[in-house]
């Protein structure tokens, strides 16, 4: 039987944008042990690094770029590391952000804008509640879930268009899941050690418990 030392260690990076103690008991809940914080050698030493974050694009970044996340997030990805991304800690992946019309930059792993979702008088925004995801086949992320599982959103920016493209036959492409709302936008990506999902696993109840099960069996 396995015990507390086999358990895989994951940092939630609290940087002053996400709600730290919801993603810890999500976390723990899923079976792994986690630290809140922000030291860099704890965050570096982690089996997975969780980026949480809620508010405005520009803010997250800068107070990213503030605790230093942006270095740690590099070196992690740099070494192969894990780190997800959950909501604007999603978002702030991408090139660019785009809010009441003000551009901020991203943290540019991604080629791609976040912006505004498209309203009509069947969609309001924010985006808020349950709704599904079109995964690929073959996502690890989603394994084991049914196609028509749930879970819950809270945002009214996202990324409309993936615009990465994967040129050499032996890189593996990322995997790119989506959701719609009014218009089609990305819900989720796994893209080597980095991986990301629009909605809340933290509040998408035993869905979401297996979904952050299945990101802490690859760590």
């Amino acid at each position: 039987m396995s015990g507390a030392a086999d358990r895989k260690s994951v940092v939630v990076f609290d940087y002053g944008f996400g709600n730290v103690r919801s993603a810890e008991r999500a976390v723990q809940r899923a079976g792994a042990e986690v630290e809140i914080t922000r030291d860099y050698d704890k965050a570096m030493a982690a089996d997975g690094l969780l980026v949480p974050g809620v508010g405005a694009f520009a803010a997250c970044v800068a107070g990213l770029r503030a605790a230093r996340g942006d270095w740690v997030i590099g070196r992690r990805l740099a070494g192969g590391r894990p780190v997800l991304g959950i909501c604007v800690g999603m978002q702030i992946l991408f090139s660019r952000g785009v809010e009441h019309g003000e551009e901020a930059e991203g943290m540019d792993e991604w080629p791609g804008t976040v912006g505004p979702l498209k309203a009509d008088p069947e969609h309001a925004v924010p985006h808020m509640g349950w709704n599904t995801v079109e995964a690929p086949a073959d996502s690890r992320l989603f394994a084991g879930l049914p196609a028509d599982e749930r879970f819950y959103f809270v945002h009214s920016y996202a990324v409309h268009d993936w615009e990465m493209e994967t040129g050499n036959p032996s890189l593996r492409a990322p995997k790119v899941s989506w959701t719609t709302h009014g218009s089609r936008f990305v819900s989720a990506v796994e893209n080597g050690p980095l991986w990301a999902t629009q909605f809340h696993p933290e509040k998408s109840g035993d869905a979401g418990a297996h979904l952050l099960s299945n990101w802490i069996e690859t760590l």
